[in-house]
């Protein structure tokens, strides 16, 4: 594992503007604690506080060569049933909205009211050259999901689409101020909209219902971060393709983050969209846990060969680095850009 001190966020800036960066830059969303640990020196059994994990996850980024960290930037949620942490569940589990009179007894939370300060505290301490990218509670539509379900938002829209208005609004608009709030932050340099959209084969909701309940919302939150000039990430699972004008022109989001193979493989993706919009990650997850290193390695390389002197690209997963990723087969995946510090 070589370790790296160099971060420069102005890298992953120039990748957000589809301009070349001045060196092979690295993007991923959120990593697992075991790794963090390996990365950032901590010991296994080391007891942190919230603050101490903060900066674990700084050492951590940092030593693996990105040029930002990833934090929440407070603790906001919106409070729903208990899940059960199993591989498959059912995604109406957590449904606690299930008609007027339990929507008119739901506490909404309010995005004012959290404790932003460790992007102040968090930011003051980070490495010279290195921004947070702050990411969300969740999204509009995930977030709704899990406070009406999936069937019970399919139900809902038929019979009571007045009500699935309401509650996509106080979701929504929770989540414009969370992000209006975060984006003022000197030290964060660019913010995540993170809101799993689809499934391998379409959009969870059809495209007419994702543009009257869930895009309206996304507008508003690229609109309050781009009024401070910074560039916003969505980070969405599934095929999108029938909604991707939507993302680039409607929505503006900057850059695009999460793919699979069966889906539409990163190369296509790139071809396709990377004018249009920055592509982030996308080497597939289940490519990366199956492949060998040098496989994998061998891919990653031929992407930032594919992408050099275009720019718009960051190499990294299709989604993320979960606790089942072998730690050598992710180290195989950052070593061409690492190598390409040298």
């Amino acid at each position: 594992m070589r370790v790296c001190t160099d971060p420069d966020f102005n890298n992953l800036l120039a990748v957000l503007r589809r301009d070349v960066p001045s060196r092979p830059t690295l993007f991923e969303f959120f990593l697992h604690e075991e790794l963090y640990r390996r990365l950032a020196g901590t010991a296994a059994d080391a007891e942190l506080d919230e603050f101490d994990h903060h900066r674990m996850l700084v050492k951590a980024f940092m030593h693996a060569g990105y040029d930002y960290v990833t934090l929440h930037a407070s603790n906001m949620t919106f409070p729903a049933g208990d899940m059960q942490h199993l591989a498959s569940h059912s995604m109406d589990e957590s449904a606690v909205i299930l008609d007027r009179a339990t929507y008119e007894s739901y506490s909404w939370p309010d995005p004012t009211s959290f404790d932003y300060s460790r992007l102040d505290v968090i930011g003051r301490e980070l490495p010279s050259g290195m921004k947070i990218v702050a990411c969300g509670p969740g999204g509009v539509l995930e977030n709704v999901i899990q406070l009406v379900g999936y069937q019970g938002l399919s139900l809902m829209m038929a019979d009571d689409p007045e009500l699935v208005e309401k509650i996509f609004d106080d979701v929504g608009s929770r989540l414009v101020e969370y992000y209006r709030i975060a984006a003022r932050y000197p030290a964060v340099g660019a913010l995540i909209s993170n809101d799993d959209w689809g499934f391998s084969a379409q959009t969870m909701l059809s495209p007419a219902d994702m543009r009257r309940y869930v895009f309206p919302w996304h507008e508003r939150i690229v609109e309050v971060i781009h009024a401070h000039d910074k560039p916003v990430i969505l980070h969405s699972c599934g095929n999108l393709e029938a909604v991707m004008d939507d993302i680039i022109d409607g929505m503006r989001y900057d850059a695009k983050h999460s793919f699979e193979d069966k889906i539409c493989p990163l190369e296509e993706a790139y071809e396709k969209w990377g004018s249009r919009i920055a592509i982030l990650g996308g080497i597939d997850l289940d490519f990366v846990c199956r492949s060998t290193p040098d496989k994998i390695t061998a891919r990653a390389q031929a992407m930032l060969d594919r992408t050099a002197g275009r720019g718009g690209y960051g190499l990294g997963s299709g989604n993320s680095i979960p606790y089942y990723v072998p730690d050598d087969n992710y180290f195989a995946l950052i070593e061409p850009a690492i190598a390409g510090r040298a």
